[in-house]
């Protein structure tokens, strides 16, 4: 029998890295209120950081109606309602990004949709927030959410009311994904900021920046997302979904961003099926500092972008 202990003790180890693995990557811990002022500690964000932390403060001081609905798996997802003056006025729909919060990450957005007209939904991702969860999904379920999400509001506000959908970093990968999947026909356009192209590609690419085998190393995680959080790493990519989605995309995306590369978000335009479809590249801009770095040409951009796909 001593034939079997070499691998069954190789066997357990697997398990015990491929949890290990997820826990890290996949586990977001109960948000504290500090966490929403929280950011990376590098020169590309220090320069905004006191900028950033008044823009969330104002964030948190609009009234907001909580809206929560149930995911196709059965959790309890939470969103921030903020109705504009005129019921019928399009709805906005905002994803933040990996570990994030919605009101750190659309600081500037939010109160550019609110002060636009819009009706804006600005939604906890799975297992962030108050939404229900332990295990993110880099997008692979975060996609039927925003499917939920798209399909409430054209439920809530009427199917003559246009939708537009708005993502960030993982949030951005979510909505882009989401563009292949049965939208309502509402849905008339996607803003992408700083969005990945696959759950692989993003995780090899963090592995490879910090010296690790990118390829051993990702075949542990993705059987650790199987096998412990009930998702598939590789069921889903946004240039695949572009590849067959209709839906004009506006891409956004700094060139010195140094979490998601730039290349990512110029695959993703050159994938996408939809002709109405633009990309700013917003120079020396970090991951998710373009608005920050040029706020007037980004709200520039997003704003022609939104009237033009709104009157499509």
């Amino acid at each position: 029998m001593k034939w079997l202990i070499i691998p069954a003790a190789a066997g357990v180890l697997t398990l015990a890295a491929a949890y290990a693995v997820v826990r890290v990557g996949c586990y977001v811990p109960p948000r504290r209120e500090a966490d929403i002022f929280s950011m990376p500690d590098t020169e590309q964000y220090n320069v905004f950081r006191e900028q950033s932390k008044k823009m969330i403060r104002d964030t948190l001081s609009i009234p907001y109606e909580d809206v929560f609905i149930t995911s196709f798996d059965g959790l309890r997802l939470h969103a921030k309602f903020y109705a504009a003056s005129e019921r019928k006025a399009p709805v906005q729909i905002m994803f933040h990004g990996y570990k994030s919060s919605a009101e750190r990450d659309f600081c500037g957005g939010l109160r550019e949709g609110i002060d636009g007209g819009f009706n804006v939904l600005l939604v906890d991702q799975r297992a962030h927030g108050e939404s229900e969860g332990k295990y993110l999904t880099f997008g692979v379920n975060e996609r039927f959410d925003c499917l939920s999400w798209a399909s409430y509001a054209a439920e809530r506000f009427g199917n003559d009311v246009k939708i537009y959908l708005y993502g960030i970093s993982m949030g951005a990968a979510t909505v882009l994904m989401a563009s292949a999947l049965p939208l309502p026909k509402s849905v008339s356009g996607i803003v992408a900021d700083c969005g990945y192209t696959s759950p692989k590609a993003i995780i090899c690419s963090v592995l490879r920046d910090h010296h690790v085998p990118a390829a051993p190393v990702y075949a542990v995680a993705r059987l650790g997302a199987r096998l412990f959080c009930g998702f598939d790493l590789d069921a889903a990519s946004a240039p695949d979904a572009l590849s067959r989605s209709h839906i004009p995309v506006l891409f956004i995306h700094g060139t010195d961003d140094r979490f998601v590369p730039f290349d990512m978000s110029l695959e993703n335009y050159r994938r996408c099926r939809c002709p109405e479809k633009e990309l700013l590249s917003v120079p020396g801009a970090g991951h998710g500092m373009s608005y920050m770095a040029d706020t007037p040409k980004y709200l520039e951009t997003v704003s022609s972008f939104i009237k033009k796909v709104l009157a499509l």
